[in-house]
């Protein structure tokens, strides 16, 4: 841990700078014997920095915006040119109470799509067989082409750009395609993500989403990267997901790593198949948890961009500079967010997005207040809309590219996180690459071990958390925000009618799609997410699709690892 007494800050040195040494003399004596502190990655912090610390090249390692290593940014005009994409995350109810809500946050100010399903949805099964109280709590019902097609009604999807949170077999892109090819909407125009394309990280760290055995999945993300590539040149197939491994307790640096660590996985299983890396890698997006740990985040992202932009030349060969953009969404940290005094919350979520903003992120959310507590409410909704109208506009964060490039403290920072970054990444190659390492528990070790050291630094006061360790206050319950639970009566109707329609839909063309779809499981050389395509376009529902690949590829069964 480097402190004021060492060896650097010695005033005694004879080539100690006397301004330096002045004011190590006054730090201690003011001070008295100083605190150890180092942030979440468990980088040592000093209480100073100076033009020694910085890397020795200075300036020129920093590089410039949109110019290798890509430290200052992606583009050459970062926000200055175009802000970030407001993404709000929203589901919700029925599809119908979902259009309502999105048409809202649009007209508000946000301007593109991000749909969150149903926990049903993600367990990988239809309306009919959850339970109904749990209908919509968590997120929007979505379980055919039909519904699709209600969530979106009045979205020109040529020009919105939408996000799918939808994890493999990506029945919900299936719909979405399916919407666009019956209103007429060209795919080529179509732009999204498929936000959560990343089946390591469900299994990891978040098993609710890992619905198809390992194996399984592997293939079908290979298929789809390959489906998009050929059909949809705007979408990105590939969202290679931090937040979850954050979220579970991941260091903010062993969150990158092992994003990383995931991105170079599924390359190289592309590439075994052939793909050039250049076809696929620009539509590679990653999606990072923002906490509060204010200049960590900054200098996390700053260091990932480096580390990307060598791994994508070095390692995999890519020679066009698209492939080598470090292109990130950002969401503020959930798990930062307190039940004790939600209005707090605001504040919060304020520092973690200002982070990513000067971490210089291509998209963001913005978490509601209330999320701690259940699905935002309509208030909530807007002042977390509002805060990056009120960052964007009145703050003037976006006036100048990288604000905080050529701080001592940030680029030594950026400089540290790299390295530990790159420390995680030996140990995940070490382990057998990331598909190994997760499969073995390697990772969901590591993850643990953070968590319950971070836990302990709380639960010890080392940590403040207002209004949970500290400045804690008596509060009225009731005065907290209760957020009404979906419409009971229409999503009975929503039910009643999906039974309908399942009854009479053309059941000879639905099964001779999911046929199709299991024996594509058993023929490597047929694209099974084309086959989940063709299976929503004929009327076959989420549940059953995911259904007939389970029973081919095996259930998303997650082992505990101890």
């Amino acid at each position: 841990m480097n402190r004021p007494e060492d060896a650097r800050f010695d005033p005694e040195r004879p080539d100690a700078d006397p301004a330096l040494a002045q004011w190590q003399r006054e730090y201690a004596a003011q001070v008295g014997r100083d605190r150890t502190v180092a942030n979440r990655s468990g980088v040592p912090i000093q209480p100073l920095y100076t033009a020694a610390d910085w890397h020795p090249e200075g300036e020129a390692a920093m590089g410039l915006p949109g110019q290798a290593p890509y430290t200052r940014g992606i583009y050459a005009t970062m926000h200055r040119g175009r802000t970030w994409t407001q993404r709000q995350l929203i589901g919700h109810g029925t599809p119908a109470e979902y259009n309502a809500r999105l048409l809202e946050v649009l007209g508000a100010g946000g301007n593109a799509v991000s749909l969150i399903p149903c926990n049903s949805v993600f367990r990988g099964i239809d309306m009919d067989e959850a339970p109904f109280e749990l209908l919509g709590t968590c997120g929007t019902v979505v379980n055919s082409a039909a519904h699709m097609e209600r969530a979106l009604q009045g979205v020109d999807l040529g020009s919105t750009s939408c996000a799918m949170n939808d994890p493999s077999p990506f029945t919900l892109l299936a719909f979405l395609l399916t919407t666009a090819r019956r209103r007429g909407t060209d795919w080529r125009r179509l732009a999204g993500t498929s936000n959560q394309s990343d089946y390591l990280s469900h299994y990891a760290a978040n098993h609710m989403f890992f619905r198809i055995a390992l194996p399984g999945a592997r293939r079908l993300l290979g298929d789809h990267i390959a489906y998009c590539s050929r059909h949809l040149p705007k979408w990105n197939p590939m969202s290679v997901v931090g937040q979850h491994m954050q979220q579970a307790g991941a260091t903010p640096a062993e969150a990158v790593a092992f994003t990383l660590a995931t991105a170079l996985q599924t390359a190289e299983d592309c590439m075994a198949r052939g793909m050039d890396p250049d076809a696929f890698l620009p539509r590679f997006t990653f999606f990072f948890d923002i906490s509060i740990s204010f200049f960590e985040e900054i200098a996390k992202f700053r260091a990932a961009r480096r580390i990307w932009a060598r791994l994508a030349r070095e390692r995999l060969g890519a020679r066009d500079p698209r492939s080598w953009r470090f292109k990130f969404h950002g969401q503020t940290s959930g798990v930062d967010l307190t039940r004790q005094q939600p209005l707090n919350n605001i504040a919060r979520v304020a520092v973690q997005a200002m982070a990513g903003i000067f971490g210089g992120l291509q998209s963001l959310h913005t978490d509601a207040y209330d999320e701690a507590l259940s699905v935002p409410g309509e208030a909530g909704a807007r002042i977390a809309i509002a805060t990056q109208n009120i960052l964007r506009e009145e703050a003037h964060l976006t006036d100048v590219i990288d604000p905080l490039g050529g701080s001592h403290y940030v680029e030594t920072l950026t400089d540290r996180m790299q390295a530990e970054i790159e420390r995680v990444l030996d140990l995940v190659h070490d382990a057998g690459g990331m598909y190994r390492a997760v499969e073995s528990g390697f990772v969901q070790r590591m993850i643990g071990e953070s968590a319950r050291r971070h836990q302990a630094r709380i639960d010890s006061g080392a940590q403040t958390v207002v209004g949970v360790n500290a400045y804690r206050v008596d509060e009225d319950g009731d005065a907290r925000p209760i957020n009404a639970r979906p419409d009971a009566a229409a999503m009975r109707a929503h039910l009643d009618a999906f039974r309908v329609w399942k009854a009479e839909r053309a059941h000879c063309a639905v099964q001779r799609a999911l046929d199709a779809l299991a024996r594509a499981a058993g023929d490597p050389h047929d694209n099974l997410f084309g086959r989940v395509v063709e299976a929503a376009e004929a009327d076959c529902t989420h549940g059953e699709i995911c259904a007939a690949l389970r029973r081919e590829l095996g259930f998303g069964h997650v082992q505990a690892f101890v």
